[in-house]
């Protein structure tokens, strides 16, 4: 593993320590700083968290920044189903991870002139935990898909 000493850097969060220590990696001088970022939490030097807070809530305003309908964004039914129909693909391509479901998809009964190649059957259930279940769902959004 190679170390970085460029992106690496000092502080010290004790208000105790008088005189100002210098770190070196190898040797080359680890520059001091007030403030830096870790796993989306920003540290200072001084126990305000007036930076920290504002980040937060930047980030949180920035989920809200346009709810008029002009915008573009997918609501989060929109990114389900995609995600649904993304996964059925997955699954009826046999990839590795999806094979299980894959290989337990049914082959349509027939082909007709007008269907596409990416055909599949619904199974029939009796019980609602089978109707409604991720695999019938999907091939619902999928036969319904143009």
């Amino acid at each position: 593993m190679k170390m970085n000493p460029d992106k690496s850097k000092a502080e010290s969060t004790r208000a105790r320590v008088k005189a100002r220590l210098t770190y070196y990696f190898g040797d080359q001088l680890i520059p001091e700083v007030n403030t830096f970022e870790y796993l989306r939490i920003i540290i200072r030097s001084d126990p305000r968290w007036a930076d920290h807070v504002n980040y937060a809530v930047q980030r949180r305003a920035a989920k809200f920044a346009d709810p008029t309908d002009e915008s573009v964004w997918e609501t989060l039914t929109q990114r389900r189903l995609i995600a649904r129909l993304c996964a059925l693909y997955k699954a009826y391509t046999r990839r590795p991870a999806w094979r299980a479901i894959g290989n337990s998809l049914l082959k349509p009964c027939y082909l007709s002139r007008g269907d596409r190649s990416w055909k599949v059957r619904s199974r029939k259930h009796r019980t609602d935990v089978g109707k409604y279940s991720f695999v019938n769902r999907t091939i619902k959004d999928w036969k319904a898909a143009p």
